[in-house]
């Protein structure tokens, strides 16, 4: 099957799709012998791909890995400060897996991470409007009125966001509790963003859910394969099957 150069690259794991228009446009990139030009396509199984004259790896075969986040590791391959990484966590896991969007340091959860380059595309392109599910423990408060004020119309950093989805799914005895705030936009620090100019002070935010995948029964810090199943469901065209 013919496809786009810079797309075979990325499922290869060669390069990001964006890096791999910039190999093509150096003349990094030659199919069966001819230097290759950004727009060009190939078939992955029959011709011959290479980059600076080494052949393009066999496709990996796809691994989605399902990760449960601890507070205090940062969403990283590897890291120049010496902290922990998401990547230390995946003790027998022998493949390159790069994470598909971000959770900040002291945000816990759900994460994925694959060497499946089309899904990365898929889930981070921003007219995949996919469900993105978190608690967010608050210290104090009043948590009904928490939730009504992080549904409200709100504009984080100058952009006007879509009104969040929230439930409360905890009230503690003396105050305070949880709140569940669901958003698909997806912004850096969006749900911390929107806590902050609610006033409201967070104690605890967790990834529970990203679409049809939940957080349930993967231990903290441990993970689990995605079956291929599973996969189908986070593609747009899947997504109600």
């Amino acid at each position: 099957m013919r496809e786009r150069l810079q797309k075979i690259l990325s499922a290869h794991g060669a390069a990001s799709r964006r890096a791999a228009e910039v190999l093509i446009a150096r003349g990094k990139v030659t199919v069966n012998g001819q230097v290759a030009s950004v727009g060009d396509s190939a078939d992955a199984e029959n011709d011959a791909i290479e980059i600076d004259g080494r052949p393009l790896s066999i496709r990996p075969e796809p691994i989605t890995i399902l990760l449960h986040k601890p507070r205090g590791v940062v969403t990283t391959l590897s890291d120049e400060k010496g902290r922990k990484t998401v990547r230390d966590l995946l003790t027998d896991i022998p493949d390159r897996l790069v994470p598909v969007g971000r959770l900040d340091m002291n945000t816990e959860g759900l994460l994925l991470l694959t060497n499946d380059g089309a899904l990365v595309q898929t889930l981070t392109h921003p007219s995949h409007e996919i469900d993105k599910e978190y608690h967010v423990g608050l210290k104090s408060g009043d948590m009904d009125a928490a939730a009504r004020a992080l549904a409200q119309p709100m504009t984080i950093e100058g952009y006007k966001i879509q009104p969040a989805k929230t439930a409360v799914v905890r009230r503690d005895e003396g105050g305070g509790g949880v709140v569940s705030v669901t958003i698909h936009e997806g912004r850096h620090h969006q749900v911390r963003l929107m806590c902050q100019q609610a006033e409201l002070e967070v104690v605890r935010l967790r990834r529970v859910r990203l679409g049809p995948l939940s957080i349930e029964g993967v231990p903290y810090g441990h993970y689990r394969k995605l079956t291929p199943a599973e996969v189908k469901k986070l593609h747009p065209e899947h997504a109600d099957t």
